[in-house]
């Protein structure tokens, strides 16, 4: 059975808990009629938006499908792969980027931040649209995850809440932001900034600041900090001094 049918099969089996996230059982015209559902129901985006950008990217059906059921496959959590999209904050907001994502690409940044700021009230995000994610996250509970612009994530990553991938604000080079290796695994909390690399397979503890790059297949944990010289970034307005 295909995950269309799988979440219809759900829906029709479980109206009260349907009507809780804004459904009304139907049948859906593939998958992208679905995620257009599925966002507009859990974040107001408007589905014809959500149907346009499937359709016109063809791959980004595979992608999407791909992200749920290796959350699902991680999860734990009852009810299989359509539970997962319809009730997996993570998945709506990798799914809502990889949306944002494309429309930025071809080449509407205005739509694209606006779609962005629409999502990010819904799930407590703030992934940049021009932030390149592959396919296979598992982004566990969403929220208060930060993603900057240059940021770039490999395949099959798994990351936790409240971790940031950030910059550092002193660095002006094309890439600004952590490049995550594929497989990696991020605990809740960890802070990453600036033009690292995190290798395929690392750990990131829970709690950890991560500012040097990290090896691949090793684990770094710990946040402690010490004087390191002079403040090097304001934004005062100097003028009014």
């Amino acid at each position: 059975m295909t995950l269309v049918r799988e979440v219809e099969a759900l829906l029709e089996g479980a109206g009260e808990a349907a009507a809780l996230i804004g459904f009304a059982p139907r049948r859906f015209e593939g998958f992208a009629d679905l995620a257009g559902a599925v966002l507009g129901a859990v974040a107001d985006v408007p589905g014809d938006l959500v149907q346009r950008i499937y359709a016109a990217h063809p791959d980004l059906a595979e992608i999407s499908q791909h992200d749920i059921c290796e959350t699902a496959r991680r999860n734990f959590e009852p009810g299989g792969r359509a539970a997962t999209l319809l009730f997996a904050r993570g998945v709506h907001a990798v799914m809502a980027h990889r949306v944002a994502h494309r429309i930025w690409q071809d080449g509407d940044p205005v739509l694209a931040l606006a779609l962005k700021a629409r999502v990010g009230r819904a799930f407590a995000t703030d992934i940049h649209p021009a932030a390149r994610i592959g396919p296979g996250l598992w982004l566990d509970h969403g929220l208060g995850f930060v993603a900057g612009e240059t940021s770039v994530i490999g395949q099959d990553v798994s990351i936790w809440h409240n971790v940031t991938l950030g910059s550092t604000l002193t660095d002006s080079r094309p890439q600004r932001h952590p490049v995550i290796g594929d497989g990696a695994v991020i605990g809740a909390g960890a802070i990453l900034l600036g033009n690292i690399t995190v290798g395929a397979g690392a750990n990131v503890a829970a709690g950890a600041i991560v500012i040097e790059d990290v090896a691949p297949g090793t684990v770094v944990v710990g946040a402690k900090a010490r004087q390191a010289g002079a403040a090097k970034v304001s934004f005062l307005d100097r003028s009014k001094a």
